[in-house]
């Protein structure tokens, strides 16, 4: 071989090379967009020898980022679900929580409150629910709106979750309806059910779970203590809704294989999206909180379910043509009673109390009135009427209303919202939390903050703070051009719109504050 042929055999073999690292990999046929509702990350972590299907695969096979946070203060499934797919922080998408009061209205609404649309497939007239309160566009929007055939399908037993992570434009987005025992939709998407919902809702699935007990998982011949029953009245704890118990994730898979198959997802020219959101986990943690043993089973049988959709979906579409990414919405605060055990800080704070002291010190300042029109305990909106009626100057109101929340036993922060819209917030993390979560037409008047491990419920635990137990969830993106390893830099759930956006060839949503990982792409 010449000495010149060898010289073009190199820089032919460099420009190879340099081709390959960028160029994106093929676009999938099917994006798999997964929540696990109120999955801390750790739990990745503590129960990985108990994951052998769908999670061991994931954590495997995928690209694995261990120190994904959310970037806005409240850690709640609204704000969660809205940020997964759009990439947007409540201070651009309007979603702040999972309701607020709304001013104009004079009443607390729902993120996904629409009273334009009707309730289909549930009980005749019911209110609906829409993403119209979501301002900004989703990945499935962007889709659409690029101009390719594409089907956009969210589920989950709550209609939040459904509805917030695929948008404006999706051809639809189904939820449980206990009141009917139905999967349900709304007028906004259309004016009745598909065959195969409707006939998915004639099989009464729910009905092979009345009177069970939830025992244990891997109880040997399915013995052991029942975590709750079905049955009421017995000696075993009731569990409630179905929601409220393994089964209801059951329920969310089926449908979701249902979806697959009779929309044909995944083999249309364009592609597809199928939002999945597993609701219990969130409602067995708040009952119990993360260090009960029901929190270890449910995440195993929920690996087992990732494990069997995951199956499907590869009979269905296959590997190569299957992008599948997986997150939280939030954490959770462990259980205060636990961690007062274990000499750890951590109790009850009264919501009430909370109220009362800013109202009395308002009314001590500024005379009788009702200063407080609605809100919750974190979050608080003062009567604006009244202090407009009073000339009264709103920001010294919000200061006296702060300082006598600010006295009050482990509170930690009090902003007001002179103070946000005007960026006179400390220049930390979580300063920059509260920025971040705070939209001026819809947020409160004072954004409150207690210390890490202190709760307003009076039982279970909650979440929706930016501590670490709140904020820190899994990101793993599994499929064709993704290389698969453990990832340790520091990202957080907005990065996952504009890196889907960018395989997909098209652009990020409009409210995007994330960045591409391209470091997953080989």
């Amino acid at each position: 071989m010449t000495r010149t042929k060898r010289i073009f055999l190199a820089l032919f073999a460099v420009a190879a090379t340099l081709l390959a690292a960028n160029t994106p990999p093929a676009r999938p046929r099917l994006v798999l967009a997964i929540v696990i509702d109120q999955f801390r990350y750790d739990y990745l972590e503590r129960f990985r020898k108990d994951y052998n299907s769908g999670l061991k695969r994931l954590l495997e096979q995928g690209a694995v980022f261990s120190d994904a946070h959310y970037l806005q203060a409240a850690t709640v499934t609204a704000v969660g679900h809205s940020t997964f797919l759009s990439g947007a922080t409540p201070s651009v998408s309007g979603i702040i929580n999972n309701d607020w009061y709304d001013r104009e209205s004079s009443q607390t609404v729902t993120s996904v409150f629409d009273p334009k649309s009707k309730l289909v497939g549930g009980v005749p007239g019911a209110p609906g629910s829409s993403p119209r309160r979501l301002l900004v566009s989703t990945v499935g929007d962007e889709l659409k709106m690029h101009g390719v055939e594409s089907k956009i399908i969210g589920v989950s037993i709550k209609d939040r979750s459904a509805i917030l992570p695929v948008g404006h434009m999706a051809d639809g987005a189904y939820w449980y309806d206990a009141d009917s025992n139905h999967w349900v939709t709304s007028t906004y998407y259309r004016a009745e059910l598909p065959d195969w919902v409707q006939k998915l809702n004639s099989e009464q699935l729910y009905q092979r779970y009345l009177g069970a007990k939830w025992l244990p998982f891997d109880a040997p011949d399915q013995s052991g203590t029942p975590f709750c029953s079905m049955a009421a009245g017995t000696e075993v704890r009731f569990c409630g809704g179905l929601e409220a118990t393994p089964w209801g994730n059951e329920m969310i898979e089926e449908f979701a294989e249902r979806a697959i198959s009779n929309e044909n997802l995944g083999r249309h020219s364009g592609v597809d999206i199928l939002a999945v959101s597993f609701s219990s986990n969130d409602y067995v943690g708040h009952a119990v909180g993360p260090d009960d043993p029901a929190v270890r089973d449910i995440s195993i049988r929920t690996d087992r379910l990732l494990g069997k959709l995951l199956d499907y979906v590869d009979a269905r579409v296959g590997k190569d043509g299957t992008l599948v990414v997986l997150t939280a919405d939030h954490g959770v605060a462990p259980v205060p009673e636990v961690n007062q055990a274990r000499n750890m800080p951590g109790g009850r704070l009264a919501e009430a109390r909370l109220t009362q002291r800013i109202s009395e010190a308002l009314t001590k300042r500024f005379g009788p009135g009702k200063w407080l029109l609605g809100g919750s305990a974190t979050m608080p909106y003062l009567n604006q009427e009244l202090i407009q009626t009073r000339r009264l100057d709103p920001a010294e109101v919000e200061r006296v209303a702060a300082e006598a929340a600010s006295k009050q036993e482990h509170i930690a922060r009090v902003y007001t919202r002179h103070q946000l819209l005007s960026g006179q917030v400390q220049r930390d993390d979580v300063g920059r939390a509260f920025s971040l979560g705070f939209y001026g037409p819809r947020s409160g008047d004072l954004l409150i903050l207690q210390e890490p491990y202190y709760l307003f419920e009076a039982t279970g635990t909650s979440h929706g703070t930016p501590y670490d137990y709140d904020s820190h969830v899994p990101i793993i993106f599994l499929g064709p051009g993704i290389q698969a390893r453990t990832y340790w830099q520091r990202v957080a759930p907005n990065d996952i719109a504009p890196t889907l956006s960018a395989i997909l060839g098209i652009e990020a949503p409009s409210g995007s504050m994330g960045r591409v990982l391209s470091e997953l792409l080989q």
